[in-house]
């Protein structure tokens, strides 16, 4: 019953992150626990120690007395995402540099290939989370226990706005992708090489690649200043 149990948790987890990271769970959406309970034979404990798994994870957000939600995305948490996106990738493909197993490096190239194929075929979700896993890898390969939970809280969000990306509507979106792809390719051998000076730069030329086509579709027209123009303004 244990092991059961633990499976259907384990299922839950992979459909409630696959959703939130490709949008089909939306923003702010409520999650239905009686639904959820009903599908993924799941009583209420169990549905809750999933609950605060995902929530301790950045995916959603529990509030007393009225259940879970989807984390959501605001002017603020955009705003600071484009601020602190090319510093944490930076930092996360230098120690990457410094730090990959050689498992890993085969790990990454594996999860490239599957990149690779999802941009030939896939729906736009299945490149979404296969870049998603891409970055993860490299996030396990940097091995910082600082850094590493802002760096998986950034990636559910980048993923989220980055679908778009992920959508091409013209030539030049498309060909960003397949610059994208080469660039996984060279951050790799960078990193296979441990190179940290340039898996750092290649981090921010990855990162300057999808921002600008990322902005033209999340900017809010309220917001007076280039996302990650400025930063916060504190009450005196």
């Amino acid at each position: 019953m244990k092991d059961a149990t633990t499976h259907k948790k384990a299922k839950l987890v992979q459909h409630l992150k696959g959703a939130i990271l490709t949008l089909k769970l939306e923003p702010g959406q409520d999650l239905d626990e009686a639904a959820l309970s009903d599908v993924f034979g799941l009583s209420r404990t169990p549905l809750r120690e999933v609950f605060a798994q995902l929530a301790g994870e950045g995916f959603i957000e529990l509030r007393k007395n009225r259940g879970a939600w989807v984390s959501a995305m605001t002017h603020t948490t955009l705003r600071d995402f484009f601020l602190a996106a090319p510093m944490i990738y930076g930092a996360i493909l230098k120690l990457a540099a410094r730090n990959a197993r050689s498992a890993q490096i085969e790990e990454l190239r594996e999860t490239q290939d599957r990149f690779k194929e999802a941009l030939r075929k896939g729906a736009p979700e299945d490149r979404a989370l296969a870049n998603n896993r891409f970055h993860e890898v490299t996030g396990d390969m940097a091995d910082n226990i600082y850094l590493l939970p802002s760096f998986r809280r950034l990636l559910i969000d980048h993923a989220r706005i980055g679908m778009t990306f992920y959508r091409p509507q013209d030539r030049e979106m498309a060909d960003k992708l397949s610059e994208a792809s080469a660039q996984h390719d060279t951050i790799i051998e960078a990193i296979a090489a441990r190179d940290e000076d340039a898996a750092e730069r290649l981090a921010v030329d990855h990162w300057n690649l999808s921002r600008e086509q990322i902005e033209r579709f999340v900017t809010p027209r309220s917001l007076d200043m280039p996302l990650g123009g400025a930063a916060r303004k504190t009450s005196a």
